[in-house]
């Protein structure tokens, strides 16, 4: 799927997908097939490789090369895919983007340069600069507490006069910050708004959001497939279920943990636990150990996607 394919705007449930890992260095081959097959038969409308909740920046440039070609292969056009390519380095991020375009990706995802946070009328210049040498569609991505920096509404504003910007996804779990946003782009139905934080996903649908980045749909991929047309049909007793039950993964599997890349532990430790892919943490993180995965293991049960013993 080439970039002048990609719908604009981009809707639906587009999941960032876990990078499977057997060692520091070493793709999880056989449960990457299997992963990307289980998310794409939830009914997905993209997949997005290389962000957070993949540990893009944890991972050597040579793994992500390899991991872009393997995913993009096994999609074959069946879905937009998405490569991340935040990096420090301008010419890493133009880097990743052309292996991207070459092995077939329809889009890239931008957060901002993270370590020394720019200013941002050097933040628009650098996306000016850049996006010229980009061969596919960009999408931001506005990651504050990773990055130390927004990517203000203004400066979001004057972005999207770039042709190449097709949207922005929001983690910054502001809600404030998201309706500005739609209220500044209520005239441009081509520039697509997604929310990263899926807690968030229903209102942001119900109030003309475009879909979600939702990392739990590496787990459950129909569940947030169902709450995105039940959403769109503004069926608001459906929408409700959907959301307790979205909800109830946040506060068990996401909750396991003590720190911040609990998450991304709880996901990973899922997914082995059903049997798709390998849980292995990039460090400076380990995989759960035995409590803690004993403990998703319940979750997974009280959730319906286990068998009880």
């Amino acid at each position: 799927m080439s970039g002048d394919k990609l719908p604009r705007p981009l809707r639906g449930i587009i999941p960032p997908m876990v990078t499977p890992l057997l060692d520091r260095d070493t793709l999880d081959a056989a449960g990457l097939g299997r992963l990307i097959e289980h998310i794409l038969a939830g009914g997905v409308h993209g997949l997005f490789i290389l962000g957070t909740t993949g540990e893009a920046p944890s991972l050597s440039y040579r793994l992500r090369k390899e991991l872009i070609g393997r995913a993009c292969a096994q999609v074959a056009g069946r879905v937009p895919v998405l490569v991340g390519i935040t990096d420090t380095s301008f010419v890493e991020s133009v880097n990743i983007a052309r292996e991207a375009a070459a092995a077939g990706a329809a889009g890239l995802v931008l957060a901002t340069p993270y370590y020394f946070p720019a200013g941002q009328p050097e933040l628009l210049e650098y996306l000016q600069h850049l996006t010229p040498e980009l061969p596919l569609p960009v999408f931001l991505y506005n990651m504050p507490t990773h990055t130390k920096l927004f990517f203000e509404p203004d400066t979001v504003r004057q972005a999207a006069e770039i042709p190449t910007v097709a949207g922005l996804k929001d983690s910054s779990s502001n809600m404030i910050y998201f309706h500005r946003l739609q209220g500044l782009f209520k005239d441009r139905p081509d520039f697509s708004l997604l929310i990263g934080p899926e807690e968030l996903l229903s209102e942001t649908l119900l109030l003309g959001g475009h879909g979600g980045v939702s990392g739990g749909a590496n787990l459950h991929p129909r569940l947030y497939v169902d709450l995105y047309n039940a959403a769109v049909a503004k069926d608001l007793d459906a929408v409700a279920e959907l959301h307790r039950r979205v909800m109830q993964i946040s506060m068990t599997i996401y909750s396991v943990g003590r720190y911040g890349s609990s998450v991304i532990k709880g996901i990973k430790c899922a997914l082995s636990l059903l049997g798709i892919c390998d849980d292995f943490m990039a460090e400076p993180f380990h995989r759960f150990r035995k409590p803690e995965r004993e403990l998703v293991q319940r979750h997974l049960i009280d959730l319906g996607l286990l068998p009880r013993q």
